[in-house]
């Protein structure tokens, strides 16, 4: 599984991105995705995820009715929209696949990583 995260860049607060994970060998029959974010010293932390098979979607309460999580299965493409951007969401964000149960938002549970994309609101 290779995965290329695209779509980071400079925006100002209140603005949005759309960031996208391109998928190559991915079965979205069985996968689950997530979406990962880690600021300058901090930790990764999960920001939403989308589970494969029936499209339930979870979020960190942070960016909660600001971030979309969506599936293109025909493009092999998982979206994170992001409206409403505010400065504390400056980060490198990451998506991750994963085949197991457990809590969404924990990256030991992830077992496949795009090299990331930067996203800076200033």
């Amino acid at each position: 599984v290779q995965l290329v995260e695209s779509g980071g860049g400079s925006v100002q607060a209140g603005g949005s991105l759309k960031l996208s994970c391109a998928a190559s060998g991915l079965d979205f029959s069985t996968y689950c995705m997530g979406w990962f974010r880690q600021g300058p010293g901090g930790e990764r932390e999960g920001v939403a995820n989308i589970h494969f098979p029936d499209g339930t979607t979870y979020y960190d309460d942070s960016v909660l009715g600001r971030f979309t999580i969506s599936q293109d299965n025909a493009e092999n493409t998982v979206y994170l929209q992001m409206n409403n951007l505010e400065p504390k969401d400056t980060a490198m964000y990451y998506c991750a696949t994963s085949v197991r149960w457990g809590p969404w938002n924990s990256p030991d549970l992830y077992n496949n990583w795009g090299q990331g994309t930067q996203v800076t609101v200033s």
